[in-house]
């Protein structure tokens, strides 16, 4: 097992839930993005370009789902939020019923689509 397996796995239940969703959706919607530990949180990649990066922030309490390449997401801003970052923007989920799969799908396609 690599350590970002180890990361989801090691998570309190409410957020390692959460993360193995995230996980089977980005697998499933871009089966070519590799899952690699990099500052000590998973984060995707296609190449070398990197995707998204996930992290559990218990001290706030939800799972955040950073995307680099937040400028060439032009659907579903609204699901966004930047708090003080200029150039990545994340979807934040406090619970599992939270995800909005649809939504989560239409940005990995975005994102995936323009950084090939």
């Amino acid at each position: 097992m690599n350590p970002a397996e180890d990361y989801i796995l090691n998570q309190p239940e409410r957020y390692r839930s959460i993360l193995l969703h995230v996980q089977v959706i980005i697998e499933h919607t871009i089966p070519e993005a590799e899952l690699k530990y990099k500052w000590r949180i998973p984060c995707y990649y296609v190449g070398k370009r990197p995707i998204c990066y996930l992290n559990a922030s218990h001290k706030n309490e939800f799972v955040d789902i950073a995307f680099w390449h937040s400028s060439y997401i032009t659907k579903h801003t609204e699901y966004l939020v930047s708090e003080n970052r200029k150039v990545v923007k994340s979807l934040r989920y406090k619970t599992l019923e939270a995800i909005n799969d649809t939504v989560l799908i239409s940005i990995l396609k975005q994102v995936a689509q323009n950084i090939k």
